[in-house]
């Protein structure tokens, strides 16, 4: 059995300097401030991880993703692990996007996810597009492209159909083809100065949007 972390918040004891950062004592090779090397004592004990179990989402529907040629190993080791925690039933990795089995990368944000998340490589995201839709699946595009309409307005049909979520590369996005096989091309409303998120934390915000959100 995997023992439990034993991690304290170490408090530094120099009054100009007050360092505070969390440490596990089973990693901690002495009693200096690697700020400014006065002695550190722990503060208090970091609270257990407790197991969040939500087997009842507001929507049960199936739903799957569509890595369109996503270059980045760290960002698909992202979308793994938000796939898992929001109970997608596959990922299909296509193009250029890396996999589990040839990049050990993905591992590193995927934290096990990897595992646990079935998976499947597709060389074109066109034709496994045209797959989904001829099976009845939906299909939503997150996208920032003309005609698109903001995620918290769109509203999921009644049918319990399956879902398939696409998203894209940095910074070419999602291939304007697969865009025109889309039932909707979804956006997230940006207030910044940046027209766009990582597409790991879009991916995120999508779908647990569609998978938690109160609407019905």
């Amino acid at each position: 059995m995997k023992s439990t972390p034993n991690i304290w918040f170490m408090q530094c004891q120099n009054p100009s300097c007050g360092l505070r950062f969390p440490l596990d004592l089973a990693q901690f090779k002495g009693a200096y401030c690697p700020l400014c090397g006065g002695e550190l004592q722990p503060a208090v004990q970091a609270l257990p991880q407790s197991s969040v179990n939500l087997a009842s989402p507001h929507h049960t529907f199936p739903m799957l993703a569509i890595l369109d040629n996503i270059r980045s190993a760290q960002n698909v080791g992202g979308i793994f692990r938000t796939a898992d925690g929001a109970g997608l039933q596959k990922l299909w990795l296509c193009g250029i996007t890396p996999n589990p089995a040839d990049n050990a990368q993905i591992a590193k944000t995927a934290l096990g996810a990897e595992q646990t998340v079935p998976w499947e490589h597709a060389p074109s995201t066109i034709a496994l597009v045209e797959k989904l839709k001829a099976q009845d699946v939906i299909i939503l595009a997150l996208e920032a492209a003309p005609g698109s309409i903001s995620l918290f307005s769109y509203t999921l049909p009644k049918a319990d159909r399956s879902i398939a979520l696409v998203v894209g590369s940095e910074p070419a996005g999602i291939d304007p083809a697969v865009l025109l096989l889309a039932d909707a091309t979804l956006n997230l409303p940006m207030a910044g100065s940046k027209g766009s998120l990582n597409v790991a934390v879009a991916f995120g915000i999508a779908v647990y949007f569609l998978r938690f959100g109160a609407w019905a």
